[in-house]
């Protein structure tokens, strides 16, 4: 089973930027997608950035397509999500999970982390 620790999040101004990082254990590591998901108060959880396993091809959700970049380190066991010119609207939990591609959504698998606050005031 592949633990997840995210960290990096907090308070930013709009048009910042902040890098997360999600620290996994396990020495399978590099032979899993990985991904990023964020979940705003009272919303469901929803499906931001991936990165696939060994060619490292990289995917986005629209909203964040442009603004964010998704890389991973696999000799660190770390993926990261750099978020460049946050919006109020980028203000989330954001998670980190192993993912799939089931019937063309990105889905996390496993047990998820307690994710990390971002809060981008306007």
């Amino acid at each position: 089973q592949v633990q997840l620790v995210e960290s990096g999040g907090g308070l930013v101004q709009a048009g910042g930027s902040l890098r997360l990082s999600c620290a996994a254990s396990g020495r399978t590591f590099s032979n899993y997608h990985m991904g990023w998901f964020r979940q705003a108060p009272g919303k469901e959880r929803e499906f931001v950035a991936a990165i696939s396993r060994i060619i490292g091809t990289t995917y986005y959700a629209d909203s964040v397509k442009g603004r964010f970049t998704i890389s991973r380190d696999d000799a660190k066991n770390t993926i990261y999500l750099q978020m460049n010119s946050l919006k109020p609207e980028d203000t989330a939990v954001y998670y980190c999970n192993r993912v799939e591609r089931i019937r063309s959504a990105w889905t996390g698998l496993g047990s998820w982390g307690q994710g990390t606050q971002v809060t981008v005031s306007s």
